[in-house]
């Protein structure tokens, strides 16, 4: 198989026994950084291997400087290689939280030049509803060597942002106006920047939205914009690679993120802010 967007508990489920298949877990919680390792460690789909949020989906700061830096090129490939993904797997990531987090890694991976990453649609949840087998402990793949290199022009500095034809922040609307911020240095957006919630793109169920409704309302935001010209951000880079799989989902191809995003844009003193809906 080569899925490169979503797949399915019941299609991940034919697919477990197979040994070109890498599943990762995600899980995490910003409230408690260590939770995800333990939720892992009590229960998880059988064979996946857990990745951090903060100890292997983010690095030092050398491209942004915000909550979450992206890790350096280097430090991908060695991740990647420790966790038993090359050329010829097909990678599923999941979390519990409708792919927040493990949209970053499916961003990261492509970032990188592998195609082959899913998103578990519905996540940790729906695996359990479906009465699906779990395994506890700890587990980890075979190591190997991961070949990738970065594709120019996907990774966006913050010098770049003022020039953004579409400039997407991914926030919810409350934080988008500055309304409150629980997470930053200041509350507000960055100037010119619209609104369009990560959540927008699945249901009631968790499960994203079919790729024609969310196509419908992704074309409304893009506008004559080029969906390789948009840029998206969020508060770390984290959810805004949400609205980057909700484009690939649509069909719409792949959008630019700033990934030092509002955590960075927000700490300059210099960086003008927009507050309300303006």
């Amino acid at each position: 198989m080569m899925l490169t967007t979503l797949i399915s508990t019941s299609k991940l489920l034919l697919h477990l026994p197979e040994p070109h298949l890498v599943i990762v877990d995600c899980r995490f919680d910003l409230a408690d950084t260590a939770v995800g390792r333990r939720r892992y460690e009590t229960s998880h789909i059988p064979g996946a291997v857990y990745a951090h949020l903060d100890d292997d989906l983010s690095g030092p700061p050398v491209t942004d400087n915000g909550r979450h830096p992206l890790p350096t090129p280097a430090a991908m490939t060695t991740l990647f290689s420790c966790l038993g993904i090359d050329e010829r797997k097909q990678v599923v990531v999941y979390d519990d939280a409708n792919g927040a987090y493990a949209a970053r890694l499916w961003w990261m991976l492509r970032y990188m030049g592998h195609d082959a990453v899913a998103v578990l649609d519905g996540g940790w949840q729906a695996w359990q509803a479906a009465g699906h087998p779990t395994a506890g402990g700890w587990e980890t793949n075979k190591a190997t060597v991961f070949t990738g290199a970065p594709r120019p022009g996907w990774l966006v500095s913050m010098t770049e942002v003022p020039a953004a034809p579409l400039l997407v922040d991914a926030r919810g609307p409350a934080r988008y106006r500055g309304d409150i911020e629980p997470l930053d240095a200041q509350a507000g957006h960055i100037p010119g920047a619209v609104n369009y919630f990560y959540e927008e793109n699945w249901g009631k169920d968790g499960r994203y939205l079919s790729a024609a409704e969310v196509r419908q309302k992704l074309v409304t935001l893009l506008g004559a914009t080029p969906a390789d010209e948009a840029i998206f951000y969020c508060g770390s880079g984290v959810t805004a690679c949400v609205n980057l799989l909700a484009l690939a989902h649509a069909g719409l191809g792949d959008g630019r993120l700033y990934v030092g995003s509002w955590s960075e844009w927000s700490r300059h003193p210099d960086n003008p802010i927009a507050i309300g809906n303006q």
